[in-house]
Parts: C-alpha cells; sequence; structure tokens
C-alpha cells in the first residue's frame, strides 16, 4: 500500500467517526426541537447561533482553521435548522406571512391581456412580447422602462416586458431598480437573440452608405462590422427607431443596424446580415405584472432581500440553499440609496414554491434575511 493510499484510509477511519457522531448530534437536536415544539419556541435564535459560532471557532489556537470551522459549524446548524423545522408548526414573520398569503391569492394569466413594452415596434422587446404571448397579443410602447411601470401601477396595462440582462453585456441595473421601487412580480421570461443586421431603403448598396444609425450597444456589438469602412456613425434612442428614422428619410445613403424583424416591419433592404461580433448573444427579458401570478411549469424563483449589516451574513443566508439542495443561478446587489455600503441583493434560483418542501425554507429565508420578497415564481425560459 502507499503513502497516499494509508492516508486515505486515515481520512475514511476519521469520516467514519464524525458520520457517527454528526448522527449523535442530529438525535438530540431533535430532542431541542420536541421542546421548542412543547414550549412554543421558534427554530430560529441568531443571537444564541452567534454565541455558539464564537465558541466553535475558540476550539483552536490556529487562526488559519477559525474560519474553517465557523463554516463547519455554519453548515451543521443550518442542516439541524431544516431538521427541527420538520417538527415545528411555526407561524412565521410578516415576511413570511405576507409571501404566503400572496402564494395562495395568485392570478391565473390573463386570456387576452394589454402588453406595454419600451422601444418602438421592431424593437426586441416588442419581439421578446410576440414571442411570449404570441403575435396577436395586443401590445403597445413606450419611449422609458420606468413608463412601463408606472403604467402598470396606474392598471394602464396587464403586463410589461422590459430587459434585465444581457449574455454579453450583464446585468441592466436600472430594471432591478425599478422592480424594487415599483414592488412589480415577474411572472415569465423569454429569451431574445440578438441578430443584428444592416439595413437601408430600397435601392441603397453598402457602396452609397455613408452614415449608420443604432443604439449605442448595437454599433459597439457591430464594432469588427463598421471598423474601416469610413461610415460615420450615430447613436439614436434604440435599434428599432433608427429603422424607423431610416425608413422615414428614404436617403439611400443612410442605413440602420437593427434587427430583421425591424428592418421588415419598416420595409427596408437587408445589406448585410449577423453583424454581431459575439453570435452567442441573448438578451434576457422579463414579464412583469402588478400582481403575482403561478404559471403551470413554474420552475425558477426570483426574490430580492436585505441582511443585517454584520459579518457573515451573507454567507448564512447562502448556506440556506446549499443545505436544501437550491441551485442558485444568480445574485446581483444594489446599492441602499442613504443606508451607505449596504445592499439590496436579486438572487433566481431553481425551486416551484407550491412544493410542500420549501415552505420550511422560504420560513427560514425570511428568518434569516432583514427584508425579504418574493419576485416571482415562473417558469424558466429554455432558450439561449
Amino acid at each position: 500500500m502507499s503513502q497516499l493510499d494509508e492516508l486515505r484510509d486515515r481520512i475514511d477511519t476519521i469520516d467514519a467517526q464524525l458520520t457517527a457522531l454528526f448522527l449523535q448530534r442530529m438525535e438530540v437536536t431533535e430532542q431541542v426541537g420536541r421542546w421548542k415544539q412543547a414550549n412554543g419556541i421558534p427554530v430560529l435564535d441568531t443571537a444564541r447561533e452567534r454565541e455558539v459560532l464564537a465558541k466553535k471557532a475558540a476550539l483552536t489556537d490556529d487562526p488559519a482553521r477559525k474560519d474553517d470551522v465557523t463554516t463547519l459549524y455554519e453548515a451543521i446548524m443550518a442542516i439541524s435548522r431544516r431538521q427541527q423545522r420538520k417538527l415545528l408548526n411555526e407561524a412565521g414573520n410578516q415576511d413570511y406571512k405576507r409571501i404566503r398569503a400572496a402564494l395562495e391569492n395568485v392570478r391565473s394569466p390573463l386570456a387576452a391581456p394589454r402588453v406595454l413594452y419600451q422601444g418602438e415596434p421592431g424593437a426586441y422587446a416588442e419581439e421578446a412580447a410576440a414571442r411570449f404571448f404570441g403575435e396577436e397579443v395586443a401590445r403597445s410602447h413606450v419611449a422609458t422602462w420606468e413608463a412601463v411601470f408606472r403604467a402598470l401601477k396606474r392598471g394602464e396595462a396587464d403586463y410589461g416586458v422590459v430587459p434585465i440582462e444581457n449574455s454579453s453585456t450583464g446585468s441592466i441595473n436600472q430594471v432591478y431598480d425599478l422592480l424594487a421601487e415599483y414592488g412589480a412580480y415577474i411572472v415569465g421570461e423569454q429569451t431574445v437573440k440578438v441578430d443584428h443586421c444592416l439595413a437601408a431603403p430600397a435601392g441603397a448598396s453598402l457602396e452609397r452608405i455613408t452614415t449608420v444609425y443604432s443604439h449605442e450597444q448595437g454599433l459597439l456589438q457591430c464594432a469588427d462590422y463598421l471598423k474601416g469602412r469610413g461610415w460615420t456613425c450615430v447613436p439614436r434612442l434604440n435599434t428599432a427607431e433608427s429603422a424607423q428614422f431610416v425608413s422615414r428619410s428614404g436617403e439611400p445613403g443612410q442605413a440602420a443596424i437593427c434587427s430583421p424583424r425591424a428592418a421588415r416591419l419598416y420595409g427596408l433592404e437587408i445589406l448585410a446580415e449577423h453583424l454581431n461580433a459575439n453570435d452567442h448573444n441573448y438578451t434576457r427579458f422579463v414579464i412583469v405584472s402588478p400582481v403575482p401570478e403561478h404559471r403551470a411549469g413554474s420552475d425558477k424563483v426570483s426574490v430580492l432581500f436585505t441582511l443585517p449589516h454584520r459579518t457573515g451574513s451573507l454567507h448564512a443566508f447562502m448556506t440556506i440553499f446549499a443545505v436544501n439542495g437550491l441551485n442558485l443561478m444568480k445574485l446581483e446587489s444594489r446599492p441602499i440609496v442613504g443606508r451607505s455600503w449596504e445592499y439590496l441583493f436579486f438572487a433566481d434560483f431553481i425551486a416551484d414554491l407550491t412544493a410542500p418542501s420549501m415552505d420550511g425554507v422560504l420560513l427560514e429565508l425570511t428568518q434569516t434575511a432583514e427584508g425579504f420578497r418574493v419576485l416571482g415564481n415562473y417558469p424558466a425560459c429554455k432558450e439561449g
């Protein structure tokens, strides 16, 4: 037997001892849970957990191992809490009660909705709306993302379609801020491939082009194609509006970088296709609503939360996902206005909140966070 095999055998022996001790510990924590149940005591005692973790870290004099010991016991204590919650039927805090009430009073998807998006007809947001709801759905447009949220709040639309992230350029922070500010819910998502083309009025040719219009991101994403051609590049409000502008001008020397959908809509000829430097370029749009819904096949959850401003609070919160086997897909943070160096967090994870196992998870998340809100539980888009 090699030295490595001998070391592995020692580890196996130690692991067997650890497992036996862990199972003994779980038997005792179950008794603790039953005592709490009998005496009406909540599972989570944050002050007590902090005290216990400090004592565990003090068991070693090795400074390099103190954090490791703390991490180990954070995971063990999270498993113990999950075990105890299976025994208890806690009423929960206000965030939890509000979430449960919302889940029990969700709206069914509307059959003939009024859909609103930002941009002009032919924009990628309009394409997302048509793909999610169908081409026949009644849809209208406004100039800004905030105007979408304002209209939803005033009851002037049933759903809004807004971009929340791009596979190349990342998250769209303003939309995250608007979700928090207006209290809207996410009821679906749709990804759209960003596939730019060069479009111009009938009769135009590449040789006659002098000026190209598009959104600044469109120009940036097609920079490799535009390089060295000597064309003047002019940023405009968005790609669809650029196509509309070029169509109305009728000038054969003007062209727009836009989607093929926008080119067709405004009667432009496509002079060149697939101009993106990155062929794998998708934008994820979310479908927002003033009230929550739960659609068939809902398997993705979006939440926002704040945490106590103390060491380890984010780690403790993330441990809940790991212990419960939840796949965390995304984590974003946004600064909280008026509270320097404190943040509002947004997270996406795979789950169905109507599953019985999620009740205890929601309770633990709301107890660990300082503030917690479910933005939505909806079917994940598998495209892109």
